[in-house]
């Protein structure tokens, strides 16, 4: 018997939507609140995550707003449908996850304030949604750049556990690993709070601090 395929399983690479060889859509020239290119090399002596906590509008005004980042942006990571797009993402066939690709100084904005801010603003302990967006693209993941990002990221994880069971939670559900593919989003999901300022995503933030 053949069973309905459910938005909050992850597929297999074999039953992924086979995606593309280029990108189908637009991305933008220049971040609307920061005005650095949304695309382009990193500068020297910035870092890269890509952090993943719900969906992705609320979450990248999170991030923008920190001193020290220099650019967002937001798109599809963590699954195997090369290019997709939103459509095909919320299906759930492409394994992927909504993440915020966040660029930054570290002289300015130390990682460990990067997880603060990661932990801090979502329930990393709800599996595949966030709230009331279900769904394995709403899941919480953090793709590191660095080994060190990724020993950081381990050790916070452990951390922020004992202050997670302590209130009460159960298992954090995070995929910390380091990034493969990023694929950007269409133009209109990029900055989007500043395209419409009234539009809506909840943070579903605990209220547990970190660190």
């Amino acid at each position: 018997m053949i069973f309905p395929f459910k938005k909050t399983d992850l597929p297999t690479a074999d039953d992924a939507l086979k995606g593309r060889a280029e990108r189908p859509h637009r991305v933008g020239d220049r971040h609307l609140v920061t005005g650095n290119p949304i695309e382009s090399d990193v500068p020297d002596g910035f870092e890269v995550v890509v952090v993943g906590l719900g969906c992705f509008w609320g979450e990248e005004k999170t991030f923008w707003e920190l001193p020290g980042v220099w650019s967002t942006s937001v798109g599809y990571a963590g699954g195997f449908t090369p290019h997709p797009t939103y459509e095909e993402v919320c299906s759930g066939r492409t394994g992927h996850a909504e993440v915020v690709r966040v660029v930054f100084d570290p002289a300015v904005l130390p990682f460990s304030e990067v997880l603060r801010t990661f932990w801090e603003n979502h329930d990393p302990t709800q599996g595949m949604r966030q709230g009331n967006d279900r769904g394995s693209q709403y899941r919480s993941v953090l793709f590191t750049t660095t080994d060190e990002q990724q020993a950081a990221a381990e050790e916070s994880r452990e951390r922020y556990q004992e202050r997670m069971t302590a209130a009460g939670y159960g298992k954090i559900t995070t995929q910390i690993a380091p990034l493969g593919d990023y694929y950007y989003a269409e133009e209109y999901h990029q900055q989007y709070l500043v395209k419409n300022p009234f539009g809506y995503c909840p943070l579903h933030a605990t209220g547990v601090t970190y660190g």
